[in-house]
């Protein structure tokens, strides 16, 4: 029902920086719980960040905190996942999801996902 669609993903060095972007098709966007997720080869799928119908309620994974950020436009159905002092270690195909409860960082809670971006860090 809600179709979402990802992009911003690329190559970059270790330091850079990526914004990515997901646009969703729900008209009530602006009550759905969004959140970043991330799998790479041989691991399961990780939380990375949430953000709420509520702008000021966000949560990040320990790993990436303080480097990324999430944020929402209701305006333009977009969430964002500005990412900073990218690591080798960040890369992997990340997902965009839609939830109609609160926020969670369980993948299981979430309804809607994206097809995935792929982001690569080089050292």
């Amino acid at each position: 029902q809600v179709q979402l669609v990802e992009s911003g993903g690329g190559l970059v060095q270790a330091g850079g920086s990526l914004r990515l972007s997901c646009v969703a098709s729900a008209r009530t966007f602006s009550t759905y719980t969004m959140g970043w997720f991330r799998q790479s080869p041989g691991k399961e799928r990780e939380f990375v960040a949430g953000i709420s119908w509520r702008v000021s309620v966000t949560d990040y994974a320990d790993s990436v905190k303080g480097r990324f950020s999430i944020s929402r436009d209701n305006a333009k159905n977009t969430v964002y996942l500005q990412m900073n002092s990218l690591k080798p270690e960040d890369t992997a195909v990340y997902y965009c999801a839609a939830a109609r409860g609160g926020l969670s960082i369980r993948a299981e809670t979430y309804d809607y996902w994206g097809q995935g971006t792929q982001v690569t860090v080089s050292s």
